[in-house]
């Protein structure tokens, strides 16, 4: 089998046996898995094993729908600024309902935000 057919090919592993992978780290990672190995005393093939499956059955993100936990003081600080720069003659009906447009955001991409519950249809 020739080298060009041979990277080619599907990766499969013969019964029994575990797969061999080549990775390419860079100078911190590596050092950095080299400590976690040594302090967890393995190699570093093992170390590396060990983090991915720790990696693949950790958990998801719990605060990926969660709002930063100062999103409410950045959102106030936001609008403090837009009352400062919105023209004082507008009604405060339309002085309002710019600021919630401008901090909210247009309605075409509320669907876009990852900082919002989605919205049951």
């Amino acid at each position: 089998m020739s080298k060009a057919s041979r990277t080619n090919s599907v990766h499969t592993v013969r019964a029994g046996r575990d797969a061999v992978s080549a990775v390419k780290f860079s100078q911190e990672l590596t050092a950095a898995i080299d400590a976690w190995a040594e302090a967890h005393q393995t190699v570093r093939s093992e170390a590396i094993r060990q983090l991915v499956e720790l990696g693949l059955n950790a958990p998801p993100a719990a605060h990926q729908n969660a709002r930063h936990p100062d999103s409410v003081a950045i959102e106030a600080l936001a609008i403090r600024q837009l009352k400062m720069l919105l023209d004082p003659s507008l009604p405060p009906d339309e002085r309002e309902r710019r600021i919630r447009r401008l901090v909210e955001g247009p309605p075409e991409f509320s669907d876009q935000r990852i900082d919002l519950p989605k919205h049951q249809r």
